[in-house]
């Protein structure tokens, strides 16, 4: 028999490798094929939630829910952020950019809004982490999001918009060089984009040192979810190297929605813990 549990959860936890595999692969795909699909992906990964999560879900234990609450909160934006295995990764040129425009603004607006509630469900979090009586790395890890968050928005809309309008106004002048203004924003961003990924994982890495110091999850689980978040906030910052394979991963680490991979991971694990609670009203 089929453990709809397990399979519920063994496909969540491929869901941003599999949309990012895609993505990177394939490339951009038309609207018209890569809609459907993902509303089929959509409809699919909110069974999957439920299966996992039911008891959780319909627990008369307002603690339980509360849990489910703040797992969903992380989960949500997952389901828009697999919108973009069918856009693939930005264009990198300006008229591919302006002719998918609409695209760009819809995946840096989704970008945004996961940003937001993914840090409402980890404040959420590290609400229910102090009142464990842990030690303090939630406070750790809510420092670094308070600072990262408008970083993060303010890197996102420098995409979603001021690239866009940029673009656009480069392409009906037909300039063949960019502005002063354009390089020294590009500069500037490149900055700030470093600092929030960076910060991104830090705080994700002070959470799961939480979690374990807690004893929510399992150690090897933990050690994993700060490790890897430590290697992606020390790739973030390295300078420009010419050695192939650290350029490669320096951008994937700084790929937007990249961060918020170990704390969706972690919310399919606090999903998972809460759900093991039976429900005693059922």
């Amino acid at each position: 028999m089929i453990n709809r549990q397990a399979l519920s959860r063994f496909y969540l936890t491929l869901v941003p490798f599999l949309a990012a595999g895609v993505a990177l692969g394939l490339g951009h795909s038309k609207p018209q094929l890569y809609i459907p699909i993902w509303l089929a992906h959509a409809a699919l990964m909110a069974f999957a939630v439920w299966s996992l999560g039911k008891n959780c879900f319909t627990n008369p234990d307002p603690e339980q829910r509360q849990l489910g609450i703040i797992a969903l909160l992380v989960i949500i934006p997952w389901v828009g952020f697999t919108l973009f295995a069918g856009m693939g990764p930005p264009p990198t040129s300006i008229p591919d950019w302006v002719n998918t425009a609409t695209e760009q603004q819809i995946r840096y607006a989704l970008l945004i809004a996961g940003g937001m509630l993914i840090t409402v469900g980890l404040t959420l979090l590290a609400n229910k982490l102090r009142l464990s009586n842990e030690q303090p790395y939630w406070l750790l890890g809510v420092l670094a999001l308070g600072i990262a968050l408008p970083l993060f928005i303010l890197n996102m809309a420098y995409w979603g918009s001021f690239l866009d309008e940029s673009f656009t106004h480069f392409s009906a002048a037909s300039l063949a060089k960019r502005p002063d203004w354009y390089l020294s924003m590009r500069a500037l961003f490149n900055w700030i984009s470093g600092v929030e990924v960076a910060l991104l994982y830090l705080a994700t890495a002070a959470f799961g040192l939480a979690l374990q110091s807690a004893s929510w999850f399992k150690s090897r689980a933990c050690r994993i979810y700060a490790f890897f978040s430590l290697v992606g906030a020390l790739l973030s910052v390295l300078p420009s190297f010419s050695f192939e394979p650290l350029v490669i991963a320096t951008y994937l680490v700084s790929i937007p929605a990249f961060p918020f991979i170990m704390p969706y991971l972690m919310a399919l694990n606090l999903l998972n813990l809460a759900n093991r609670t039976p429900n005693r009203s059922s």
